[in-house]
């Protein structure tokens, strides 16, 4: 089986025998609906995929689709005039790069359709809108524009303060470019009668000032359950197109397939995008891992965006703050340029997924979406806050071994260790409250990183909420950490609160660690360990 990792082109797929998992029911079902889309979606999700097979359809290329589910619904095959712009090639931090990519492809459109530029007309969205016109008037058909990564422009020098001289001002890059692009995309509601279609892909729904606020709102269908399964994996779609991978995998391992799949599940699954809660699997990670036959984390490899980092860098709220909550839409589906709430970009980014929907309240839960990212960016929050000496990996590794082992004298040095790395002014804090953020931060960070084996952190029970508790095959940890006070106040915590009881019947060692933090040192002051088999707790 040839896997089509990195590849765009929905005719070199189909032309070169790569596998397809079959989107083109739902491609014909959004080709007759509304006039103007668009879908948001992580980067390495397949939107470029997508936007190249509306592209062949439109083009009316039939032989591409055969056996494919829009053969049997499709009867017309007409050939309609197709503007096709990717903006995800090349780097916007340069003055001049939106204005080329522009005259690139206005320039080759005017070429193509014979169009003497009229003297004085140098804005691209009139120039655009003449050459919709005029491909509506020598076909006979309607335009088709497709627009991948609408965003990147801005995305590329958000943040960055770059300035430019605009129209005799002094203005940053970042409005330079929303303001071409809102006026580029303004062209859709003035030749709205020679438009057939329009589909725009990118990562992040800016909010309706920023670029869409000079034509007629698309219809979003980020998350609507008809479509929400359009890129990405299902567990149907795994079943069916990749079961023999999965049995191949599962020998390489030597797991049952019932267990490669559940490992596959647990690393690669879990995005939700609509309150329908259809899971799917991140593409470009699953086939990497069938194309290699290594489960690795590939999406998270290929690197976080800088616009990301440069987000959160001046942020001041604690990621611990933000997952695991329920949210209003409009808190994180829309962002707004303006302002520095970073909710939204992370959820666009993918590195936060809807976990569950409320009804009643309709509101939805946000977290991590599988393994991969969440031990992805957990690593690199940690990394840029805490800044430690040592390789965060490294500590990763030793103390998942520890934990393995049941050995907590080991666990107990590296985490020690590990803290005493972090250099003196990334712990410094002026307030008791930043003292008590901090030292809460951080924990949850370092723990959250073990999430090889099951964790809870801050986990809510009858008697109050433990601080961390981790499972593995063989043991249970309950850890209780006080800042500043002592291990004993944190065992008794334990031990008054019933944290155990709940692992009563549990089979598995259980172990009850009490654990004091100094704020002056910022390291492990004092270590109380209770262990005993949890049928006696």
């Amino acid at each position: 089986m040839r896997y089509p990792i990195g590849l765009q082109s929905f005719d070199h797929l189909r032309e070169e025998g790569y596998v397809y998992v079959d989107k083109t029911a739902m491609v014909y079902s959004l080709a007759h609906g509304s006039t103007v889309y668009f879908l948001g979606r992580p980067r390495r999700f397949g939107k470029s995929l997508l936007i190249s097979t509306f592209e062949n359809y439109f083009l009316g290329k039939k032989e591409l689709f055969k056996g494919l589910a829009i053969e049997k619904l499709e009867t017309e095959w007409k050939t309609y005039p197709v503007f096709h712009i990717d903006f995800g090639t090349g780097s916007y931090a340069n003055a001049d790069a939106l204005n080329q990519i522009f005259e690139f492809y206005i320039s080759g459109w005017e070429k193509k359709y014979r169009i003497e530029r009229e003297p004085g007309v140098t804005d691209y969205n009139l120039r655009f809108k003449k050459i919709l016109e005029e491909a509506h008037q020598q076909t006979g058909l309607r335009a088709v524009v497709l627009v991948d990564e609408y965003d990147k422009p801005l995305l590329d020098v958000m943040d960055t303060g770059y300035m430019v001289e605009h129209l005799g001002e002094q203005i940053t890059l970042e409005e330079k470019n929303r303001n071409m692009l809102r006026a580029f995309y303004s062209t859709f509601k003035g030749a709205d009668k020679h438009l057939q279609f329009v589909f725009l892909t990118g990562v992040t729904k800016f909010s309706q000032v920023s670029v869409f606020s000079d034509f007629n709102q698309p219809n979003d269908i980020s998350m609507s359950p008809m479509y929400d399964t359009i890129c990405g994996i299902t567990d149907e779609e795994l079943e069916q197109t990749f079961s023999q991978q999965i049995e191949e995998l599962a020998a390489v391992y030597g797991y049952t397939e019932e267990k490669m799949r559940g490992v596959l599940k647990k690393r690669f699954d879990g995005y939700h995008f609509s309150k329908r809660m259809k899971g799917v699997y991140n593409p470009f990670s699953i086939l990497n891992t069938f194309d290699k036959q290594d489960v690795q984390d590939y999406w998270f490899r290929t690197g976080t965006p800088t616009y990301l980092v440069r987000l959160l860098n001046h942020f001041d709220e604690n990621l611990d703050e933000l997952t695991g909550k329920y949210y209003m839409t409009d808190q994180f589906v829309d962002y707004r340029a303006d302002k520095e709430k970073p909710l939204p970009m992370i959820f666009q980014s993918g590195y936060l997924t809807i976990k569950d929907y409320d009804s009643d309240m309709n509101t939805f839960l946000l977290d991590y979406p599988n393994d991969e990212v969440k031990r992805g960016f957990v690593t690199l929050m940690a990394n840029n806050y805490l800044e430690p000496k040592d390789n965060i990996d490294n500590w990763i590794v030793k103390a998942i071994s520890a934990l393995r082992k049941g050995n907590l004298d080991d666990f107990q040095v590296h985490l020690t260790a590990f803290l005493s790395s972090i250099p003196y002014t990334m712990r410094r804090k002026d307030s008791e409250r930043e003292k008590e953020r901090y030292f809460h931060y951080t924990f949850y960070l370092l723990l959250r990183l073990l999430s090889t084996y099951t964790v809870y952190t801050e986990k809510v029970q009858s008697q109050g909420r433990v601080d961390c508790i981790v499972e593995t095959s063989k043991y249970i940890y309950i850890f209780e950490f006080k800042l500043d006070g002592t291990a004993q106040e944190a065992l008794s915590q334990i031990n008054n609160r019933g944290y155990a009881r709940e692992y009563a019947n549990d089979k598995r060692k259980l172990f009850k660690i009490g654990c004091s933090f100094s704020s002056e040192t910022g390291t492990i002051e004092d270590w109380k360990i209770e262990g005993l088999n949890s049928t006696t707790c």
